[in-house]
């Protein structure tokens, strides 16, 4: 166990998590919301360092993340826990156990074993993905520090519920930061969730983009929650004002599962979302979670040529040269690749 880091000590051996907006006053022997920082004898620590639940050898756009070295390979790991209770969670397994029950198969892996894996498989990137990477907090600064030495890139995943104080600190050793925005209404959150975290996720999204990291938002639409005209619609202007039209916005479809029984998204509904975002002025908006569907290319904004062509997580061909589309010479805003 490693000691965490954003806390204070209090009286009687309780502690204080300053790392997310939960605030967890924490008694001695017990946990924060997201299970994994634990108070032991009056210390907090960070229970899951150097523990992991999964990995493989991913395909960036399996993030997604489409304007990011697009067709790299990626070593994605992932943990335990979580900080929000989404009753819609494709991970819930993972995402909300209790670390005392002893029944998940955690493996141990070094920041330098990461880091030696990643480079082992030819992968340019590492990823912290799978449940929430900002309660693994210190392993995912110890492994970016190390990353960006060896000549890595890193990569979050993440739903944003973190303070703004550790996140300016993470965020100068992240290249990418991959955004889920799941609504644009606090009560959606608070429905959703289970907090009311849109303020301080809108606010994550503001810094990340304004530290230079790539930024890439995706919003799951799920029918009769987030799926009305005025939570998309605001959402997606509110995208334009604050970070840039050319961030991609990746509407995806959302399937029944954990606590959520509603059907799948239609794909009109997906369609239109999309339909939504270029009339607020966004240049890139994808349709995700639909394997084949023409709206997960790329197309360049100024000519409407074919820029990458991609079929799930496959790229068939990628137009873009230096930033800029080969055939009309219009620079891609908001792109990173070779």
């Amino acid at each position: 166990m490693n000691e965490a880091l954003f806390y204070e000590k209090l009286a009687k051996d309780r502690v204080h998590c300053h790392l997310c907006p939960h605030e967890c006053v924490i008694a001695d022997g017990k946990a924060g919301i997201c299970s994994v920082r634990g108070n032991r004898g009056g210390v907090l620590y960070a229970l899951t360092y150097g523990k992991i639940i999964s990995s493989c050898v991913d395909p960036v756009e399996k993030k997604p993340l489409n304007h990011f070295y697009p067709g790299c390979s990626t070593y994605s790991i992932g943990s335990i826990g979580c900080n929000l209770r989404c009753i819609h969670c494709q991970n819930w397994q993972i995402s909300h156990p209790e670390i005392a029950a002893g029944d998940r198969p955690l493996v141990d892996l070094s920041p330098a074993a990461a880091v030696q894996k990643a480079k082992q498989n030819n992968c340019r990137a590492l990823v912290w993905t799978y449940n929430e990477p900002s309660i693994w907090y210190e392993y995912v600064l110890d492994s970016a520090q190390l990353a960006r030495k060896e000549g890595l890139l890193t990569v979050l995943v993440t739903a944003g519920m973190i303070n703004s104080a550790p996140l300016q600190a993470l965020l100068e050793w992240i290249d990418a930061y991959r955004l889920d925005i799941k609504g644009f209404s606090e009560d959606f959150y608070q429905r959703l969730t289970g907090s009311r975290a849109l303020g301080q996720v809108l606010e994550n999204a503001r810094a990340a983009y304004a530290s230079g990291a790539h930024v890439e938002i995706v919003t799951n639409v799920i029918p009769n929650w987030n799926d009305a005209e005025p939570q998309l619609r605001g959402l997606a202007r509110w995208m334009v004002d604050n970070l840039s039209a050319d961030v991609p916005w990746h509407v995806t479809r959302y399937y029944p599962y954990h606590q959520l029984a509603e059907p799948p998204t239609p794909l009109a509904t997906l369609e239109r979302a999309r339909e939504i975002g270029l009339q607020e002025g966004l240049n890139y908006v994808y349709v995700g979670n639909v394997p084949g569907h023409p709206f997960e290319k790329t197309r360049c904004p100024a000519c409407g040529k074919l820029l990458i062509d991609r079929s799930g997580y496959r790229i068939a061909a990628n137009h873009v040269v230096q930033g800029a589309c080969e055939y009309c010479g219009h620079r891609l805003g908001h792109y990173r690749g070779d």
